[in-house]
């Protein structure tokens, strides 16, 4: 959605090594705002990404206004109901439902033979990955790891919105990650326990909890007894700003 970050550059440079060409779409998805969110808010500086694009050998960046993505009112919604109702889908019900529907079309447009995520916005990810193989399209989806900054944060657009103050309360949240699993290959297993131990760092850090749980990386469910390609996944505030992160055992 454009004010593009490293980690997004992460994506580009990925689908570079990996394929003879790259197409970069920046469209910034109003289905996926709710009616108090940020869209008009949302950071838009078209020029500087193009700028930064420059940098990279693409081949193509994909801009289309409103109209050329939405010609009608869309009534056709694509919602993948199995993962989208969980985790941040509880609080930001319309979100995914947003989400793919704007990304069929792009792929329906584009026609990619490869497609790149980064695993920060790991549900959404997996939901993606789901549409995918649901509609039977010859697309890889690829997940590209998280990549953050020195102090642990990840990268995100919505880190533009954080004070000094309230950066420094975000790099709680990777504390509390990477104690988790730091205690998970001590040899703790249940989640609960986990959980217990993470959630304490987290408010030490002023940080508002939305969920803190332990789940499958492939279905998405909470886990009692974990297993070493299950995930942490988290979504809290930070003042205003809504941050999420998530981080493998292994």
């Amino acid at each position: 959605m454009g004010a593009l970050h490293e980690g997004h550059l992460s994506l580009i440079e990925t689908s570079l090594s990996e394929n003879d060409a790259t197409i970069v779409s920046i469209f910034i998805n109003p289905l996926q705002f709710g009616p108090q969110e940020d869209f008009d808010a949302y950071p838009r500086q078209v020029s500087s990404d193009l700028a930064r694009l420059e940098t990279l050998p693409v081949d193509m960046v994909f801009t289309p206004s409103r109209k050329e993505i939405f010609p009608h009112t869309p009534d056709n919604e694509v919602d993948v109901s199995s993962l989208s109702t969980c985790l941040c889908g509880k609080t930001r019900p319309h979100f995914f439902k947003g989400v793919t529907s704007v990304v069929l079309r792009l792929f329906n447009l584009i026609k990619p033979s490869a497609a790149y995520f980064g695993e920060k916005d790991f549900q959404q990810l997996v939901i993606i990955q789901k549409m995918v193989r649901d509609h039977f399209f010859p697309i890889r989806v690829v997940g590209c790891p998280i990549v953050r900054d020195p102090n642990g944060l990840a990268l995100s657009s919505r880190n533009a919105y954080l004070s000094e103050t309230d950066t420094q309360s975000a790099t709680y949240i990777y504390k509390a990650l990477t104690e988790g699993r730091s205690q998970y290959m001590s040899g703790i297993t249940k989640s609960d326990t986990l959980l217990d131990i993470m959630t304490p760092i987290l408010k030490e850090g002023n940080i508002q909890i939305d969920y803190l749980t332990i789940v499958d990386a492939s279905t998405l469910h909470p886990r009692e007894a974990i297993e070493s390609d299950d995930r942490i996944m988290f979504a809290g505030y930070v003042g205003q700003t809504r941050l999420i992160d998530n981080m493998a055992f292994q």
